[in-house]
């Protein structure tokens, strides 16, 4: 009964496809309502939980728009009546060389991956204190640790604050009953991986790095995320779960 989600809530963001989506289907499965947020307007994430026999709704927002996450927050907890479970996934990549990388889009990367991760984490954190309880999931990367993301400034200089954040989370509200923790994917076969993919002396390198001897699926997260939304977790807080196929080990 540890990994079951039965009666609990969680908002996935940036579920339209991916590992987002992968996620959501994840802790649909173990028993949690999902509240689905993303900026598509594609329903394709709820209709397959309700093919599954689960529950879940849609809001399509623009998360970058930070002045509207308490608007976006109060609708979500409307739907099933409170949250349970935070996974904050939503995240964009710009590659672009470092020496030309125009401000703006640097700007742009960081509202989305980490400004919006934190204000949407505090209004959910506040939820949670005030019941007692809570799990929030952020969604980290190799690049929170590593320099060696290439034209990826904006997106590891973000992802390195997502880590951080997690941390200092974790220190203030492990207390209070709501634990903060992170998954660090590894290589994973998604839309924002298609340009290196398409690459095929990068593909190459990337899948010789990896001690698995494969790229990753989104489903190979179904498993990492339900064990942070869980009570299997009551007592991980702060952590970083590398979900990588051994590429931090090497």
């Amino acid at each position: 009964m540890l990994f079951d989600l039965s009666g609990k809530i969680a908002l996935v963001t940036g579920n339209s496809g991916g590992i987002g989506q992968a996620m959501a289907v994840g802790l649909a499965e173990a028993g949690a309502s999902i509240v689905a947020v993303s900026a598509s307007n594609s329903n394709e994430t709820v209709e397959m939980i309700r093919g599954l026999g689960g529950h879940a709704r849609q809001i399509s927002a623009d998360l970058s728009d930070i002045a509207g996450l308490d608007a976006l927050f109060e609708e979500a907890v409307g739907l099933f009546g409170r949250i349970d479970i935070l996974v904050n996934n939503a995240g964009i990549v710009r590659r672009i060389p470092a020496a030309d990388y125009p401000l703006q889009d640097f700007l742009d990367v960081v509202e989305l991956n980490l400004t919006s991760l934190f204000r949407l984490s505090q209004l959910a954190g506040r939820h949670m204190i005030e019941r007692g309880s809570g799990k929030i999931i952020n969604i980290a990367s190799m690049l929170s640790f590593q320099g060696g993301g290439i034209n990826a400034a904006g997106y590891t200089a973000s992802k390195h604050g997502v880590a951080g954040l997690t941390k200092a989370l974790a220190n203030e509200w492990a207390g209070k009953g709501v634990q903060v923790n992170a998954i660090a994917p590894g290589y994973i076969e998604t839309r924002n991986t298609a340009e290196l993919r398409e690459n095929p002396v990068r593909y190459q390198s990337i899948l010789e790095r990896i001690p698995a001897g494969r790229w990753g699926k989104p489903e190979d997260l179904k498993g990492s995320v339900v064990f942070l939304a869980s009570a299997a977790s009551d007592y991980v807080s702060g952590h970083i779960l590398c979900v990588d196929g051994g590429w931090m080990a090497r």
